[in-house]
């Protein structure tokens, strides 16, 4: 068991994120706030993240109280050297999810922990197979899962991942946002 100095402060509206932080018995209060997640175009792969959760980080700098410690993520998809965010539309999931199908890509999961002392920032990569669905099963996930809010229009934990995922290389709490693992192992050193 994890005995932290720090009362724990999650920044992020991902009840995902929220649950597997719960699942480590560790307290935690959620503070968020809108922060803009543009990015130079120059950024690459696990760039992204690490460069957003750090940006997020960055705008609770004076608030923190000094026995506090802040947990940011951002978590991207990354195919064929694009980055897939969370589309903005059923039109941009659809394109998203094609684009997925029955490929290879990554999932790249940014972590930033700010006290008032320090900022430690890692990052994690899962490489996920997956199967051709065709654009009916695409557009029953869209309309019944509503993935606006993932980066590259899928949840592993959905339906999507139930008959979509062959195979995982990596983390898969990772790919639902949080690498736990290592943010543990992170928490017992900061």
């Amino acid at each position: 068991m994890l005995n932290l100095n720090y009362k724990l402060v999650l920044a992020s509206k991902s009840p995902r994120r929220q649950q597997l932080l719960e699942q480590l018995n560790l307290p935690f209060t959620v503070r968020t706030k809108d922060t803009d997640e543009d990015f130079s175009v120059q950024l690459k792969a696990q760039e992204i993240p690490v460069f957003l959760c750090e940006k997020k980080a960055n705008a609770f700098i004076n608030e923190l109280a000094d026995d506090e410690l802040l947990i940011t993520a951002d978590t991207i998809v990354w195919i064929n050297n694009k980055v897939l965010n969370k589309p903005a539309n059923e039109s941009e999931a659809l394109q998203m999810l094609q684009m997925l199908n029955g490929d290879v890509h990554q999932v790249f999961t940014g972590v930033c922990l700010q006290s008032n002392q320090k900022q430690l920032s890692f990052y994690d990569e899962t490489k996920v197979w997956f199967s051709k669905l065709s654009d009916e099963e695409l557009m029953y996930y869209i309309n019944n899962y509503k993935p606006y809010d993932k980066a590259g229009s899928y949840g592993a934990q959905d339906w999507i991942g139930l008959v979509g995922i062959d195979k995982l290389e990596g983390s898969y709490f990772n790919v639902m946002g949080l690498p736990i693992h290592k943010l543990y192992a992170q928490l017992k050193t900061f």
